[in-house]
């Protein structure tokens, strides 16, 4: 297991700055996905700690060795690539078994190797069978056992889940995670899929225009992000936006309608601007209740094992709600109550990225 360690690390293409002054460590053994927008420097970030582009200004370290200018084939690192990149005139073992013969491991050693490479990968029995013979599943696990069969002190994943259908992702997914857990090899994924990040990570870091917004544990990033821009990328926000007031018991912000939602301590005098963070799936709906906020439903939209509403509230803002689908649903133009724990209004840090999106 190998830490990571990037010391405002930069690449810059003339006047477009992909990666702009980004610090990271991460632990010996530790899941990080690095998430953002298309053109947020993800991939770029990926390929400089892979040594497939040397970096404008900064330093990268891998297990304590600093590798900032050491060529890709000497830093001993996994890597998997969305594509795959399979040579299709080659059988399973023989993909898997190529980075053993480049390193000039061949014979038993690198048999056993390989074989060990697949069985991780569920891979056992199909070892002859070509690319075009594997499904897309098999070939994602074929390119991660070839990822792994050399014992890289650290793993790289490039969106590698990217090609394949809903169902099979998630089965993989949990696949991925497991053989990580297994190795306890440090490993770095590269998505846009917020989903995917949040349920396989120690940590997120969260990178807009070449910069990191955030670094966190995803529960962190999801409930209590540090700008609206990590709030709104992470997931459906409602925005609680008006001024602080003392409330009732505690705190409270007046929404632009007259609406006073309560609130925790926001920590900024009265009278000043806020911005609270409210996820759809932490709001209740009854119609019969006299609990919470009068609103009435404009769409309901089925999600299988839930329901989505849009909501238009009496003196307030229009909002989402998320409620578990049982039989039974709100219609458009029904008139419900819809309620929430002050403990679910995060408010956002009072920055300049608060008011961001």
């Amino acid at each position: 297991m190998s830490a990571i360690t990037l010391d405002g690390v930069s690449k810059h293409y003339a006047a477009v700055r992909a990666v702009e002054g980004v610090d990271l460590e991460v632990k010996p053994g530790e899941f990080v996905t690095i998430l953002g927008p298309s053109g947020s420097g993800k991939s770029t970030l990926l390929n400089l700690i892979a040594g497939l582009t040397d970096p404008s200004a900064g330093r990268i370290w891998i297990g304590g060795r600093d590798v900032t200018w050491l060529p890709s084939a000497k830093r001993n690192v996994g890597l998997v690539f969305q594509s795959y990149a399979l040579f299709p005139n080659m059988s399973a073992a023989a993909n898997v078994g190529f980075p053993l013969a480049a390193r000039g491991m061949r014979g038993a050693e690198a048999a056993a190797r390989v074989e060990e490479a697949l069985r991780l990968v569920r891979m056992t029995g199909l070892e002859r069978r070509r690319p075009s013979q594997l499904s897309g599943g098999q070939q994602q696990r074929v390119a991660l056992a070839r990822a792994i069969v050399f014992k890289p002190d650290i793993l790289l994943l490039d969106e590698p889940l990217a090609a394949l259908d809903r169902k099979l992702r998630e089965e993989v997914r949990v696949e991925l995670l497991h053989l990580q857990r297994a190795l306890g090899i440090t490993t770095i994924l590269v998505t846009h899929d917020q989903e995917e990040a949040l349920s396989l990570s120690d940590r997120v870091v969260v990178l807009e225009a070449g910069r990191v917004r955030q670094v966190g544990r995803p529960d962190d990033a999801y409930l209590r992000p540090d700008s609206r821009f990590v709030a709104e990328f992470l997931g459906t926000a409602n925005f609680l936006e008006g001024t602080v007031q003392p409330g009732s018991d505690g705190w409270a912000i007046r929404l632009a309608g007259g609406l006073v939602v309560p609130c925790g301590d926001p920590r900024r005098p009265p009278g000043t601007r806020a911005c609270g963070l409210l996820r759809p799936e932490r709001t209740r709906l009854d119609a019969g209740s006299p609990d919470g906020f009068e609103a009435q439903v404009t769409e309901a939209i089925y999600l299988g094992q839930s329901v989505r509403y849009h909501l238009r509230l009496a003196g307030g803002p229009d909002m989402i709600a998320v409620a578990p689908d049982q039989g039974k649903r709100h219609e458009p133009g029904a008139s419900v109550r819809v309620s929430w724990r002050t403990a679910d209004v995060w408010l956002l840090p009072d920055n300049p990225e608060t008011q961001r999106g």
